[in-house]
């Protein structure tokens, strides 16, 4: 017996890539729903690579009861006013929106570092999935935190512009072409030209300069990995269509040298480690694009601190950063609580 599965947001790039992974991972399901807004109601969605088309429902009519789980992947708009009634329903919502992530009430998962703590979820029926960027760095950091224990993260983003949606992928390849044919390059999803540059602005500035998404990371990395870890982020926008990039500095309470990093590392759940030092023996985002795993490279002691290291953290935030992460927490969930499949 398998689950009554609805993704939420079904048309949209994270919820695509949420019906192929449950495709590709073989999650035991019965039906599978795709949900979305009135406009895209009758479009028709691929579940995995196999051909099989399902027709969108329309979010505003559907009747979550009877059904085990909702992935939603449509905007923290959306999921105000439709998690709470699914999860009211008895739907487990599980949540790749930023609007519940702080609740003290929903556990914030990354199924690799926190997997306990899904125990806290029948308080409200809602799971919460991390940030992108943040959900790979605390794959990276967790094995090392148990190791070593972390007392500091200093980290700089290389954000793909699949982060922002289709829209920033449509503005990097509609800026790329203008540029070549000698187009006027016009920025509307991001703040300036996103063609050949760099943005360091993701989101909407705090009061204390910081954007609102080094912001998430911070808190995000406390609520899931240890509270006590000082974390202090720079987040910037780059020309890459799939794939966030993080060069990552740790200070350690306890000695811990790059060999032994690599080591643990090498062993550590959700993490490949590919870490040569020669031409090319590094992940970039093109090869870690269409691939669950946290890539890790660049591994090094940083001689500024003690007990530092250094490291290159490469991952898909389409699949690990949402789509990935939010299945995992369903298998996590299956296994530890619903007990079906």
């Amino acid at each position: 017996m398998g689950y009554r599965v609805a993704v939420v947001g079904a048309t949209g790039n994270v919820g695509r890539e949420m019906l192929a992974i449950l495709a590709e991972r073989e999650f035991p399901m019965d039906e599978v729903a795709a949900v979305a807004s009135s406009r895209s109601t009758g479009a028709e969605v691929e579940v995995g690579d196999s051909g099989k088309m399902i027709k969108c429902k329309n979010l505003e009519h559907f009747d979550f009861a009877g059904w085990d789980i909702a992935l939603f992947a449509c905007g923290s708009a959306a999921t105000k006013e439709y998690a709470p009634k699914a999860a009211a329903a008895g739907c487990v919502v599980i949540d790749n929106s930023s609007l519940y992530r702080m609740d003290p009430d929903v556990p914030l998962i990354v199924p690799e570092v926190n997997p306990d703590a899904i125990d806290g979820y029948k308080k409200r029926n809602i799971i919460a999935n991390p940030n992108c960027s943040t959900a790979q760095m605390v794959v990276a950091l967790k094995p090392l935190h148990d190791a070593a224990k972390i007392k500091r993260v200093v980290v700089s983003t290389y954000q793909s512009v699949s982060g922002a949606g289709k829209s920033g992928m449509d503005e990097l390849f509609e800026q790329s072409r203008a540029i070549f044919v000698g187009d006027q390059v016009e920025a509307r999803t991001f703040t300036k030209q996103i063609a050949f540059n760099v943005i360091p602005h993701i989101d909407v500035f705090m009061d204390d300069g910081s954007t609102k998404e080094e912001w998430k990371m911070v808190v995000e990395t406390k609520k899931i990995l240890d509270p006590k870890v000082k974390v202090s982020v720079t987040c910037v926008r780059v020309p890459v269509f799939v794939g966030h990039s993080e060069a990552i500095s740790i200070e350690f309470e306890n000695e811990i040298s790059a060999t032994e990093a690599q080591d643990i590392l090498r062993e550590a759940p959700g993490i490949m480690l590919v870490d040569k030092r020669e031409d090319g023996g590094y992940v970039t985002p093109v090869e870690a694009a269409g691939d669950g795993a946290t890539y890790i490279s660049r591994v090094r002691e940083d001689s500024t601190v003690d007990n530092g290291l250094i490291l290159w953290c490469v991952s898909d935030n389409l699949r690990k950063g949402a789509a990935l992460n939010a299945v995992q927490i369903a298998e996590l969930l299956g296994r530890r609580h619903l007990q079906k499949g």
